[in-house]
């Protein structure tokens, strides 16, 4: 039975979100029974840093739009398991722990009581019952598990190594985190130095071709997986041999062996093994002083380099491959041992680097490469004057010439053949003599999992003068963290837990001897590249994840996130699922079957910031227009996968939606509306069908605005927007609308469900289905045209036969004025859409 509508007031948010909430939790509405579950469907959201003071629009924006999905899917008939919990432990909460001068182990703690009232008040269908947080001893014992299963499986390895140091977060940085040519990502305004430690590294380079392989299959957004293959770097090229006058040779990968014969010197990394054996005495001053001076820069202001290139030659000549001439060898901070071989040849005239380098040492520019089929640029030096004129040419071209659509020339047989074309031959020609190979390169380097800060995990391994690094025995997991009150890191490059003897020093679990603990902790990105396993199997204290849990539930069904993420979280996460399917711990080796990323919000028209005094506060918005209101606003603001731009103007035009609605509900429980006209069913279907589409495909912006369409012309067919007396509505025009918007407003759904008289949640509805026949307008335009040219348009029956299309052109006066009485010669005519009268 429907409610009385006299018993049915204006709309308010704050009540009927109050309600369902407790509602929802006492009849458990969210908690999925994992074992009985007939149609597993895994939806996850990637889960928050508790670092600030409470969520920001951001956040919710992200939750909302994957929240909406889940919703979708539990109404498409799926048992949808959405969990959520807390990344709480690593450098964010222990920098906003540090700012506000407090300890993070008392702080965080908090910060997540405030977070989880703030993910309850937006609405979200989380089981609460399997949240995570990573500080949870019972959590990171499997975090501690997973580390030691990487080392006894040789892909955890601790060495020294040249890292990534950020002076404002004192500590390491992996690659990924230096951003923007040589900044750190926490700190944009602050530059990456370099530093050398001994840090512990996952050996994640020997995936890489699967890593990058398995991208072609993945059902992920384009943007996600070109970011994740571009990181892995792969580069086709060739290893030439240049040979020196000591035994061993210099090696060289390079992607264009097809300008070998423009290789006018080689450069080495000062650090290169061959530096000291290869420089000449009377050279040896200014060699030694020079490698002295880069080993005090950072690597990471070498990485991005200078315009103003500084080397020094080393008195020593290899030979050229192809030309057997002897080049000068230098040596450059420009040139680096942690990419390929830790050399380079030199190839002025197709290379800009290169280019700045010889110019600057008065290095000879030989070009080899020319424009054009058969196209030949005049070349430098010796080898350009023995070339006989060839007669009329192309202009020359500006040096550098470093495209590729080029052909051949100063290069002996090879003159005249394309670049790409050339690679091939030249690399054969050279492999003969056991001179080059064809070589696979990569950027991707071993992920540093060290962090000399307080709030992580402890690494555990324990460190013995007789055995070496030993891993801690899985029965003395967790390593706990022990609540130390002197947290702060310092300049030393060393963690706060080595001040703590008392702590680290123990007795080897494999000797027995003393023994000193790891006392760095592991990177934070470690917490999360498993996180997901866990949900499922949260009530486990003696493994990390159940085998039938796992395999029930796992790999997650569709996963939303920021691409942020794309080459920190997902590709860990990938790596780590690939070790533990390999170690025959997982059934598969891809973690996320599904993955979209959403877009960002800005504030009229600029990112939001603290500073810009334009940041927008979930909870202020809530209070004052409800959590549904907010919802569908995020939502309608432009596509998810792009985001939009927040004014705050625009959130009321949400909620009159949502009040015409009400209005629809109040009137369908008026009584009987009659029987529905066919046209307002054509736009009812027509809603569905759109809706439907939109939001499988994460366009909720547009489906919102189907519903407002559709609500609209409602209110037209029955008075509603004229407010006539006695307006009804059949339920069956306004139900399929609340079941849709569902996802979107949950709250409003379900008090607009039950004051239609349905008993239980709407989530235990079924998502409409649209009739194709009903969803076709009965009335279509048909385009008239006479002698090609349009006369006429004409509202007329759909699926009319030819001639009576021309029957009902001919019966216009319009178009039968351009007919002018004449005989129709032909009709040419298009179903539905168009007709032609050729007189």
């Amino acid at each position: 039975m429907a409610t009385d509508p006299r018993q049915n007031p204006a709309y308010d948010p704050a009540a009927v979100e109050v309600k369902w909430q407790r509602l929802w939790e006492e009849r458990r509405t969210n908690a999925v029974d994992l074992r009985a579950a007939a149609k597993p469907y895994f939806n996850l959201m990637m889960f928050p840093y508790p670092s600030a003071e409470g969520l920001h629009v951001g956040n919710v924006f992200a939750f909302v739009g994957s929240d909406i999905h889940g919703r979708f899917r539990r109404l498409q008939g799926w048992d949808v398991f959405e969990p959520l919990g807390f990344d709480a432990f690593g450098i964010h909460s222990e920098n906003y722990a540090l700012k506000v001068n407090q300890h993070p182990g008392r702080l965080i703690p908090q910060n997540i009581v405030n977070f989880r009232r703030q993910l309850k008040r937006v609405g979200l269908m989380i089981d609460w019952d399997h949240e995570v947080q990573t500080i949870d001893p019972q959590y990171y014992q499997w975090t501690q598990w997973i580390f030691v299963k990487l080392f006894e499986a040789g892909l955890a390895e601790r060495r020294q190594a040249p890292v990534n140091w950020c002076p404002e977060c004192k500590t390491v940085l992996a690659n990924e985190q230096v951003v923007n040519g040589g900044y750190c990502e926490r700190h944009p305004d602050t530059r990456v130095v370099q530093r050398f430690l001994a840090q512990w590294f996952f050996k994640i380079t020997r995936y890489t071709e699967r890593l990058l392989e398995n991208l072609k299959t993945l059902d992920w957004s384009d943007s996600t997986r070109t970011m994740q293959a571009n990181w892995i770097g792969r580069s086709e090229g060739a290893e030439l041999v240049f040979e020196t006058p000591v035994s061993e040779p210099i090696r060289v990968y390079t992607t264009r062996p097809d300008t070998i014969f423009g290789a006018t010197y080689v450069v080495l990394a000062p650090e290169h093994p061959l530096v000291e054996r290869l420089t000449a005495t009377d050279r040896q001053t200014q060699v030694k002083a020079y490698r002295e001076r880069v080993a005090n820069m950072d690597l990471v202001a070498r990485r991005v380099g200078s315009k103003d290139k500084t080397g020094v030659f080393t008195g020593a000549y290899a030979r050229n491959p192809a030309t057997g001439e002897a080049v000068p060898i230098w040596i450059a901070d420009y040139v680096l041992m942690e990419y390929g071989s830790g050399a380079i040849m030199g190839v002025p005239a197709h290379d800009e680097r290169d280019f700045e380098f010889a110019r600057q040492f008065g290095l000879e520019i030989r070009q080899v490469v020319g424009p054009g089929a058969g196209g030949r640029g005049p070349g430098t030096g010796e080898a350009a004057a023995a070339t006989p004129d060839p007669g009329p040419r192309t202009p020359d071209p500006v040096l550098p010439f470093t495209t590729w659509d080029g052909v051949l020339t100063n290069s002996a047989q090879f003159d005249g053949m394309p670049c790409r074309d050339a690679v091939r031959a030249i690399t054969e020609w050279l492999s003969q003599r056991q001179l080059a190979k064809s070589q696979v390169q990569y950027r991707l380097h071993d992920w540093c999992i060290s962090r000399q800060r307080y709030w992580g995990p402890p690494i555990p391994v324990i460190h013995c003068a007789a055995c070496g690094p030993v891993p801690v025995p899985e029965k003395d997991l967790p390593v706990l963290l022990p609540p130390i009150e002197d947290f702060r890191p310092d300049e030393s490059g060393v963690s706060p837990l080595a001040r703590h003897e008392e702590w680290y020093r123990v007795p080897c679990p494999r000797c027995g001897k003393l023994g000193r603990r790891e006392t760095d902790v592991s990177d934070t990105f470690l917490d999360s590249a498993w996180y997901f396993l866990r949900y499922p199997s949260t009530e486990f204290v003696d493994r990390a994840f159940d085998a039938e849990l796992t395999r029930k539930w796992l790999p997650v069904s569709t996963y939303i996130g920021g691409n942020e993420h794309a080459v920190l979280h997902l590709m860990y996460s990938r790596f780590i699922t690939m070790v533990l399917h390999d170690l025959k711990l997982l059934p598969f080796e891809e973690p996320y079957v599904r993955f979209r990323a959403h877009g960002t919000i800005v504030k009229d028209g600029a990112k939001m910031s603290k500073s810009r005094g334009n940041v927008v506060v979930p909870d202020d918005h809530i209070a004052r227009w409800g959590a549904d209101t907010f919802r569908m606003y995020l939502m309608f603001l432009g596509p998810y996968q792009e985001g939009g731009d927040f004014r705050d103007e625009g959130i009321a035009g949400i909620r009159r939606f949502l009040d015409k609605v009400w209005g629809a509900v109040r009137a369908a429980q008026a009584g009987d509306g009659g029987k529905p006209d066919r046209a307002t069913l054509t736009k009812l279907h027509q809603a569905i069908r759109k809706v439907t589409e939109d939001i499988e495909e994460l366009r909720y912006n547009t489906a919102i605005a189907a519903m407002m369409e559709y609500i609209n012309a409602l209110r037209d067919a029955t008075g509603l927007a004229t407010s006539e007396p006695g307006a009804r509505v059949t339920p069956e025009l306004i139900e399929p609308i609340i079941i849709m918007l569902a996802p979107l407003a949950p709250h409003f759904a379900e008090e607009c469900w039950e004051r239609l008289g349905r008993r239980g949640t709407v989530f235990d509805g079924s998502w409409p289905r649209w009739d194709a026949g009903l969803a076709q307008e009965s009335q279509i335009e048909l385009v008239v045209q006479v002698n090609g040219r349009v006369r006429g348009r004409l509202q007329v029956t759909r699926g009319m036969t030819q001639a009576q299309a021309v029957e009902r052109a001919l019966a216009d006066d319009a178009v039968r004025k351009f007919v002018g009485g004449k005989k129709v010669r032909k009709a040419v005519y298009v179903e539905d859409r168009l007709v032609n009268l050729v007189v």
